[in-house]
């Protein structure tokens, strides 16, 4: 016995591997005919292609038109199938080539007289099976040898294993692509005439029938859902299906009152979304609850699947969602990430007006006074009422204060006193008196300290370097003036660059800086310096209250100058004693 089972299994490969070893179609055989002219015969309704000749360009189309008697313009491109029809037959000539064929469309009720075996125009194969293709009528024929085609393509020049045997073409393996029409050519001879009968085969490869029950996707297994009352909430099932011939594929939604599997009741559903693969079938079933309710929540829902082989299910149960107020842990990164955004397009933004904030009000230090030559540097512009008290250059009294208190006060606030109230001179006459005379600040004006014949430009940044601070008048004639807006640019420049320095505006007729319209334009620095920066408003005429605000104001922003300012007090006491 055991010797019988050793040569079984040594002869069983022989006879596998005298169809299936790999080994392909022999070279074409039969009888020798014309190459240039050749007599095709075809079946009326079956497709027919003729094979275009190798010599032919292959990357332009060969155009084949009939020619000779009942010429009528028909014509076909070679490489290209077509159903055959009874006024196809004729003569045709392909341009491009020296190809020259007749075709013959025969009824089909007039081939294979007197033979009984059926014909079979369309297979259909297995994947990762074997098959067989037969040449139709081949049997009934005294000549069986065929070859075959794939397209235009001679299955003996493709690269796969398969055989032949009697007409038959014989597929080891069969594989998706292998899905399109085949033609088998026969040789036959009438009348000394060679004629080749071409006859089609639609092979369709279908996947292997199915072998596993439905798998679910969604839901698997058992899962939980959260929904929220009140609200429509929808159900999905999502099933894979193998392939199946006859379409028996079923997706059913159920509901189970108190997770009872024997008492369920089948759901409203929307129609089932198929979607093919070569494979695999996906079928999406939905149920939809119009509005959930504290009972949906005791009850679980079962999608059941079925095909031919057996069933599969998966269920799900409602769970209420707890509402959760923004922001949520969610909410507190996403504002957190904003905020910080924000800020930063703020600072990008208003970078300059927060430089010059800071600088202006947080960071100037601690001076001495010998550090700078000068305590103040003035800047203003002379307008027509000022100039008619340009010769007005010391502020006097009548009397002299009846106390201490009042000598101090008329020192610190002048336009307290009689006179002060009385003259309304303009601030461009008061300031510099008030600064230099009663405060003994050492100032700087342009027209009396700096050396005539300089650079202008140059004499303003020296000017502001040497001081400790940088007060500007603004008025309509200032912000029309040239040179005293440089000034003004140059001392926020400055400003920018060096902390220890301080900048006052003081606005001697100022409604709103926006409604003040220069006649050129003012530098975009000075614009935007204009709305933050420290400053001060002066109209003549106020009442004494205002008026020594205003004073009180301007003394709390000037520099440090504590000596000076009680060595100033005292001689104002050793003036009234006298």
């Amino acid at each position: 016995m055991q010797t019988g089972y050793i040569l079984f299994f040594f002869i069983f490969p022989i006879f596998s591997e005298g169809c299936c070893s790999g080994n392909l179609q022999p070279k074409k055989t039969g009888l020798q005919r014309d190459a240039t002219h050749q007599h095709y015969r075809a079946v009326e309704g079956e497709m027919f292609m003729m094979p275009c000749n190798k010599s032919v360009n292959r990357h332009m189309d060969v155009v084949c038109s009939r020619t000779g008697e009942g010429a009528d313009g028909t014509s076909f491109v070679c490489g290209r199938g077509f159903p055959a029809e009874a006024k196809h037959s004729g003569k045709y000539a392909c341009s491009g080539s020296e190809l020259f064929f007749q075709l013959q469309v025969v009824e089909r009720s007039k081939i294979n007289l007197g033979c009984v075996q059926p014909e079979q125009n369309s297979i259909e194969l297995y994947v990762t099976q074997g098959g067989e293709v037969p040449c139709p009528s081949v049997n009934c024929s005294n000549n069986t040898h065929a070859i075959w085609y794939k397209g235009n393509k001679a299955v003996s020049e493709q690269k796969r294993v398969f055989c032949q045997m009697g007409g038959t073409l014989r597929l080891c393996q069969v594989y998706k692509l292998d899905t399109g029409v085949y033609f088998c050519d026969r040789q036959i001879i009438e009348q000394g005439v060679i004629w080749t009968f071409r006859r089609a085969v639609n092979v369709t490869a279908l996947p292997a029938e199915a072998s596993d029950s439905p798998n679910i996707i969604y839901p698997n297994g058992n899962i939980t859902e959260k929904v929220e009352l009140g609200q429509p909430h929808t159900l999905m099932c999502k099933v894979h299906f193998d392939f199946e011939r006859n379409f028996s594929r079923e997706v059913l939604w159920y509901m189970n009152y108190g997770s009872n599997t024997e008492n369920m009741t089948l759901l409203p559903m929307e129609e089932q979304q198929l979607t093919e693969r070569f494979t695999v079938y996906e079928v999406i079933r939905k149920a939809i609850i119009k509005e959930v309710t504290p009972e949906h929540l005791n009850n679980r829902y079962t999608c059941i699947a079925r095909n031919i082989v057996g069933n599969s299910s998966g269920t799900i149960e409602l769970k209420e969602k707890i509402k959760v107020k923004w922001p949520s842990l969610v909410g507190y990164p996403i504002a957190s990430l904003l905020l910080v955004a924000g800020l930063g397009i703020v600072l990008h933004v208003k970078w300059l007006e927060i430089q010059l904030i800071f600088r202006s009000h947080f960071q100037h230090g601690k001076h001495d006074g010998d550090e700078k030559e000068f305590d103040v540097f003035l800047s203003y512009v002379w307008s027509p009422p000022s100039a008619e008290v340009m010769g007005v250059s010391t502020l006097s009294s009548q009397r002299g204060p009846d106390t201490d208190e009042e000598a101090c006060l008329s020192c610190m606030y002048p336009l307290n006193t009689e006179e002060g109230k009385s003259t309304q001179r303009p601030l461009e006459v008061v300031l510099p008196q008030v600064l230099e005379d009663r405060w003994g600040y050492r100032l700087c004006l342009l027209e009396r300290d700096v050396v005539p014949g300089g650079a202008y430009t140059n004499d303003v940044v020296v000017a502001i370097q040497r001081s400790r601070m940088l007060i500007c008048l603004l008025s309509a004639d200032y912000l029309s003036n040239s040179n005293a807006v440089f000034v003004l640019e140059s001392g926020v420049q400055a400003l920018l660059q060096d902390s220890t320095l301080k900048l006052l505006l003081i606005w001697t007729s100022r409604a709103s800086a926006s409604l003040i319209q220069p006649d050129s334009p003012l530098p975009t620095l000075v614009q935007r310096a204009l709305k933050v920066l420290p400053s001060l408003d002066w109209t003549s005429g106020k009442p004494t209250r205002a008026t020594s605000n205003f004073w009180r104001s301007l003394k709390k922003a000037m520099p440090d100058q504590k000596m000076k300012l009680v060595s100033l007090m005292q001689n104002q006491k050793h003036f009234i004693l006298q």
